[in-house]
């Protein structure tokens, strides 16, 4: 059985002070939680502060992006080893509102997920269609795109550390959540994608999230879906009650 993960993006939002607060309400919120992994990823400048919150609780803590080389003259970049200093365990790599207003690629994408797994960090890796392209009735053609840039070379034992989240870009920030079936199809799709690149073993092993305007109120039925592991969570994430609504509904998760 996989365990699910749910994880909190917390984006461009929360000073310092705020988001020590938020951690400490999660803190005592999850603290009695289990069976489900827990990881809250605040803006860079907060994360040392939340970290240091957080330690020695179940909530881990990711970034929301890196570049792929270990230093150099890449002025407001952030590396691995940086994260790593800093407290993190997981970072989000290719995620949309990245590709859409920063020229992110595939390419670039893979990059940074080889150098965060070659660092120890476990990388988040996000592929998704926009509207026109769901509508065009080609969400499986793009998101195998994104999916195949991103883990392309990958060894089985490297993409089995390894997490994938499907976020339909039409369903980020909207409010217009994909319907629990419709979004099980898109993750039942990437898993079978991930059977022709490495097999049964690994297709069955490798963690799925879904996000896209997850809520308390549909997080539970997205997460009975058989193939949706987890959650990556946006705007619900920057209300301690809200995200430990949703880290609860994880926490019931049978998938696989």
């Amino acid at each position: 059985m996989r365990k699910a993960i749910v994880a909190g993006n917390w984006k461009m939002n929360k000073t310092l002070d705020e988001a020590i607060a938020l951690a400490r309400s999660l803190r005592d919120l999850l603290d009695a939680v289990h069976h489900v992994d827990m990881v809250v990823c605040p803006p860079y400048p907060t994360l040392s502060g939340v970290s240091e919150i957080l330690k020695g609780s179940p909530i881990g803590v990711g970034a929301q992006n890196m570049h792929w080389e270990s230093q150099g003259a890449y002025t407001g970049e952030v590396s691995a080893k940086m994260l790593l200093t800093a407290g993190c365990q997981y970072v989000i790599l290719g995620h949309s509102e990245r590709r859409l207003h920063f020229g992110e690629t595939d390419d670039g994408v893979r990059k940074k997920v080889v150098a965060a797994l070659k660092s120890g960090l476990v990388p988040i890796i996000c592929v998704g269609e926009r509207l026109d392209e769901r509508e065009a009735g080609r969400t499986e053609q793009v998101v195998a795109k994104q999916l195949r840039g991103a883990v392309g070379g990958l060894s089985a034992e490297e993409l089995l550390r390894g997490i994938i989240a499907y976020e339909p870009v039409w369903a980020i920030g909207t409010g217009r959540a994909a319907t629990p079936e419709m979004a099980n199809e898109v993750h039942t799709f990437l898993r079978r994608l991930l059977r022709e690149l490495h097999g049964e073993g690994v297709a069955s092993a490798v963690r799925i999230q879904y996000g896209g305007s997850v809520t308390e109120e549909n997080a539970a039925s997205l997460l009975r879906q058989s193939d949706i592991d987890g959650a990556l969570v946006g705007g619900a994430s920057l209300k301690a009650e809200s995200f430990a609504a949703i880290v609860r509904a994880g926490s019931e998760h049978t998938g696989g």
